[in-house]
């Protein structure tokens, strides 16, 4: 189970940190991401985190602004968004891999994510 919270309304320039708790798996050992559907847009990659091997990955439109960063002591992962734009406008979930591939899968990072938590929407205002 995956709950993401955290979305808002929010200036351009400002920071949101999204958070995205994880219940009934080993937290650690499998890739967590967030991914982004902005309005009239598909479904993309933001960041991804596997906390058992210390890798993370961003996509080009957020390095340097976001950073994921995992908790394992709270089963958390967090994205930290700084400088945002109004193209960051989007509801965002937060994901992870599975042992089955269906029609709501998505690859980002090397991973295969399978569960979704439900999405939190951020709204940047210019």
């Amino acid at each position: 189970l995956l709950q993401a919270s955290g979305g808002g309304l929010v200036q351009a320039g400002g920071s949101l940190r999204l958070s995205c708790a994880a219940s009934g798996f080993p937290f650690e050992d499998y890739a967590i991401a967030w991914f982004r559907r902005a309005p009239g847009k598909g479904r993309e990659g933001v960041s991804c985190i596997k906390a058992s091997v210390g890798t993370t990955y961003y996509a080009d439109s957020v390095k340097g602004r976001f950073t994921i960063i995992s908790d394992t002591a709270k089963n958390t992962v967090y994205l930290q968004m700084n400088s945002l734009k109004p193209e960051d406008t989007a509801v965002y979930y937060c994901a992870t891999e599975g042992k089955r591939y269906h029609s709501g899968s998505d690859y980002f990072g090397g991973y295969r994510y399978d569960y979704w938590g439900q999405g939190t929407l951020v709204t940047v205002s210019s």
